[in-house]
């Protein structure tokens, strides 16, 4: 393994996250605030530990193969995670170290789960940080190295991509990684700020439009106020953010072809119109069950647009509190909480792609059963699937049962009610922050124990790395020469 290349990989993360954590020392002048100082001073520390750890031993070998850089990606994350919760925990906004980690690696994996009773008590630095965790963590911190240092951004370090990048299968448009790296966060970037644009043209301030485009844009669901997005009563609004949410649950493959100009390409991803499929007929579902509930149809729709939007693409927004909507909604809630976004957008959740593989296995295995003789490959998008990849994911499945069974287990003991445990770990592990009964969109995950916190920082770690990465930290043969 090449040790001395993931320290390089580490300096680099913590100089990045040192920059761009004089968002909070700016915000802080701004608003006149001394919070800015704890920004400041660990920010500085960021980039100094980060410089040392870039220019001793500079590694001569620049090549990571797989397991080195699945390593080097799960434990970017942690430092990453670890170094950001520093400015909540020395200020005293969050005094638990524990509550702080997990409000960080809420940020950064993109969840947007609260341990925090009261979030408009936090300053405006800590706030704004909060959000821009969500952004730093959408598209990945990996991805932005990869387009800012040219040493890293050659083609054998696809590994590193493939360890942050969500999903089975990228969809590489660009010969070169660095380019492609750099084209992602230039996509990124530009629908960012023309949400942003849309929300000021809505009458939001300029705050609080930054740290909703921050939070939309990574799907991760950290809000400025105690009731989220209902604070904003404005169905403009609400629209503007309902649609960025499923743009950017896309695959952003989709919007590269786009770009180039290869629109029948772009059309013809499967993947494509399931996820729009889903979106469709489970808002369709939740608009008649709960149309009783509201003043009228369109009401019930938009509400229901929402919820599904900002669920399935694991944002995690909420404008209603749906432990009032009927059973039927709450199951549909449910389902497509575990189904989540597409392979390669800033979405968590199992990924519309593996539930389409999963299932063309299952139909290539029955017709083998009634045509034994017969030769059966999957296909997708009119290319066959290589066999490597429906192995890795089946064997995803199979960790994602285990991991979530025994996170189960360990989180019954605080004895909480069935849908409460169940939606914690199931909204924790698919990154999308609110579940039910007491974590639902007007709830918190306060009043879980240490313990349960720990496993919900692990699950969250796992969901946004997609289960192989931090696992293989946990193997000692990972680490032998």
């Amino acid at each position: 393994m090449n040790k001395r290349l993931i320290v390089y990989i580490l300096g680099w993360v913590l100089i990045v996250e040192g920059i761009a954590m004089q968002i909070g020392t700016l915000t802080a002048l701004i608003y006149k605030e001394n919070e800015g100082f704890y920004f400041l001073i660990t920010g500085l520390a960021c980039v100094i530990l980060g410089i040392l750890a870039v220019k001793v031993k500079k590694p001569k070998n620049m090549v990571l193969y797989q397991k080195a850089g699945f390593a080097a990606t799960a434990l970017s994350w942690i430092l990453l995670s670890f170094a950001g919760c520093l400015p909540f925990w020395l200020s005293g906004e969050i005094p638990s170290f524990i509550d702080a980690f997990y409000e960080t690696v809420s940020g950064f994996t993109t969840t947007g789960s609260t341990v925090l009773n009261n979030v408009e008590e936090l300053s405006h630095g800590m706030l704004i940080w909060r959000s821009f965790s969500h952004w730093l963590g959408g598209m990945g911190v990996i991805v932005f190295l990869l387009a800012i240092i040219p040493k890293l951004g050659g083609q054998q370090n696809i590994y590193l991509m493939k360890a942050e990048s969500p999903g089975p299968i990228i969809g590489k448009a660009l010969p070169h990684m660095r380019s492609y790296a750099a084209l992602l966060y230039s996509i990124y970037f530009g629908l960012t700020a023309l949400e942003i644009i849309l929300l000021l043209f809505g009458g939001m301030g300029a705050f609080d439009a930054l740290n909703t485009g921050f939070s939309t844009a990574g799907t991760g669901g950290f809000g400025l106020y105690n009731n989220g997005i209902a604070a904003y009563d404005s169905y403009y609004i609400q629209t503007v953010i309902a649609v960025f949410m499923l743009l950017f649950g896309i695959n952003f493959s989709f919007y590269i072809l786009l770009i180039a100009r290869k629109f029948s390409n772009a059309f013809k991803m499967q993947e494509l119109w399931v996820y729009l499929g889903i979106i469709v007929f489970a808002t369709a579902i939740i608009t008649f069950n709960i149309s009783s509930i509201y003043p009228s149809l369109y009401d019930a729709f938009h509400q229901s647009f929402f919820y599904v939007s900002s669920i399935i693409t694991t944002t995690g927004f909420g404008i209603v509190d749906v432990n009032q909507w009927p059973e039927l909604s709450k199951s549909v809630i449910v389902i497509i909480t575990f189904i989540g976004a597409m392979a390669g957008s800033t979405g968590g959740g199992f990924k519309v792609s593996r539930v389409i593989l999963l299932f063309k296995e299952i139909h290539k295995e029955f017709s083998l059963l009634i045509h034994p003789r017969n030769i059966k490959s999957v296909r997708m998008d009119g290319k066959t699937v290589d066999h490597s990849i429906m192995r890795t994911t089946s064997m995803y499945l199979v960790l994602y049962i285990g991991i979530f069974a025994f996170s189960m287990l360990l989180i019954s003991i605080d004895n909480k009610d069935f849908t409460t445990t169940f939606t914690s770990v199931a909204a924790s592990i698919n990154n999308t922050g609110p579940g039910l009964g007491d974590v639902g969109p007007v709830g918190n995950y306060a009043d879980f124990s240490i313990l349960s916190k720990i496993v919900f920082i692990f699950d969250m770690f796992a969901g946004r790395l997609e289960l192989f990465p931090l696992l293989l930290l946990f193997s000692p043969s990972a680490w032998k020469k």
